[in-house]
């Protein structure tokens, strides 16, 4: 009897608010591009930000959560604080000399004929997007779990409810584990489309706790994937373009290269990387690779004057990082992200909340030793496979002092930790996984084929 053989691949779409640059989304969706297409499948993409190739890719500008449309939608939908202008375009005529509720908690007329007349719009760019690429298989990236584009989530349930068309949910972070979505005025919208619970659909979380919350919340039962890299092929070793690394990022002679490899946001817990760095009494400078990005530069502010207060060297470098090399405009070096890693001493990853944790398996990929918080999905998911890293609860003990001093003055010990979390991550967390688990995936959905 003859094994049987794959059929030629199905036309998939990936949709999200944006495709483009470093965030977690963006790069697991390429590295499930990557496996997808090994697998024969053709992969396209819509996005309101997109920088996968253009004939592959359709760009919708009201897609992006930062459009201006759809950040005012935000705002109203999620902020008690508004500004004049958003106060403005969604206040309500038919209360005038009534008296006035709650603002986010009642919506205004105008944010709900706003949100449809913009979902409507969406919509239809969904439907020419599926015509245009003669697509069998959407998979959509964190834009039915998070509502970071509310008119996008309601135009994707709705087509979904309208076509049957097969969808793989890939959600990285719900709105219940966000604070700023708790108090707002669209809580039947959100229970509606983030995410929906729809028959076509099958939904993908990245941790187990995930998993459970979100059976609870909708009664769905998920497929967990967690986050991956291509620990099948070792990195490339560092080249000449990295010979003044160091010297670029601020670091001088002799000075520990500890970096926090994240965006600069409140969750990311960096200001235990800075107690780190000052109390360890040794020549270190805290490298921190990443922007504010979409959150505000509140927190950037503070980890700027804390640093200055505890007399902490600190390099803020995103300006010198980018998705590949290159310069700036005034002639600097740019760096990729993965030519900081090699030159790291040390990897610091203190977050308070994630939904995986993509910068720790990057620090384990190119063989960094790591002090990481013990935030939940790391106690729950990855601490009991048996990683070796210098952990600490909450806040910095005297034991991970200790810990991370030994770790600088004994070179075996870190490089014994980080083989041995280097093979570990290869069993749990390669591409060869993936492969396995979107080949199931994608038979769940279309049956098994023979020829």
């Amino acid at each position: 009897m003859t094994a049987p053989q794959r059929l030629p691949g199905r036309r998939i779409g990936f949709v999200s608010t944006r495709l483009a640059g470093t965030d977690g989304v963006s790069l697991e969706t390429e590295k499930w591009a990557t496996v997808l297409e090994r697998q024969g499948h053709i992969c396209c993409y819509f996005a309101g930000e997109c920088d996968r190739p253009a004939e592959r890719s359709r760009i919708v500008p009201e897609a992006h959560f930062r459009h201006p449309a759809i950040a005012a939608i935000g705002n109203a939908a999620f902020d008690s604080d508004l500004s004049a202008p958003d106060l403005e375009i969604f206040s309500n005529p038919k209360l005038a000399g009534l008296p006035r509720a709650v603002h986010h908690r009642v919506r205004p007329p105008a944010l709900s004929a706003r949100i449809r007349e913009l979902a409507l719009y969406l919509e239809a760019q969904l439907y020419q997007f599926i015509h245009d690429f003669e697509l069998e298989l959407l998979i959509i990236e964190n834009a039915l779990a998070i509502p970071m584009n509310l008119p996008l989530g309601i135009a994707l349930t709705e087509f979904i409810a309208e076509t049957g068309l097969p969808i793989i949910a890939h959600h990285h972070d719900f709105a219940w584990e966000r604070q700023r979505f708790t108090v707002n005025c669209v809580d039947d919208l959100l229970r509606l489309a983030f995410p929906p619970a729809l028959p076509t659909i099958r939904h993908v979380v990245i941790n187990s706790v995930a998993a459970a919350e979100l059976s609870r919340r909708v009664a769905v039962t998920p497929f967990i994937i967690p986050n991956v890299m291509d620990f099948d092929h070792l990195p490339s070793p560092p080249d000449a373009y990295t010979q003044h690394l160091r010297a670029d990022l601020g670091l001088l002679p002799g000075e520990y290269f500890i970096l926090q490899p994240t965006r600069i946001v409140q969750r990311k817990g960096i200001e235990h990387a800075i107690e780190l760095v000052k109390r360890l009494g040794l020549p270190a400078r805290l490298v921190i690779s990443h922007a504010s990005g979409d959150e505000g530069s509140g927190y950037e502010r503070h980890l700027r004057s804390f640093a200055a207060l505890l007399d902490v060297p600190v390099s803020f470098v995103s300006g010198l990082i980018g998705d590949q090399r290159g310069l700036t405009p005034a002639g600097r070096p740019v760096y990729a992200l993965a030519d900081l890693y090699p030159h790291a001493d040390l990897v610091t990853y203190p977050s308070a909340l994630e939904g995986f944790g993509n910068a720790f398996l990057e620090a384990v990929y190119y063989r960094r030793p790591l002090v990481v918080n013990n935030y939940s999905i790391f106690e729950v998911d990855i601490k009991p496979k048996g990683f070796q890293v210098i952990e600490f609860d909450g806040y910095i003990a005297e034991e991970t002092l200790q810990q991370t001093r030994r770790l600088f003055t004994t070179p075996s010990l870190a490089a014994e930790m980080a083989d041995t979390n280097y093979n570990l991550a290869r069993r749990h967390y390669s591409y060869s996984m993936l492969d396995r688990r979107l080949q199931t995936l994608v038979a769940d959905l279309f049956g098994e084929q023979t020829l």
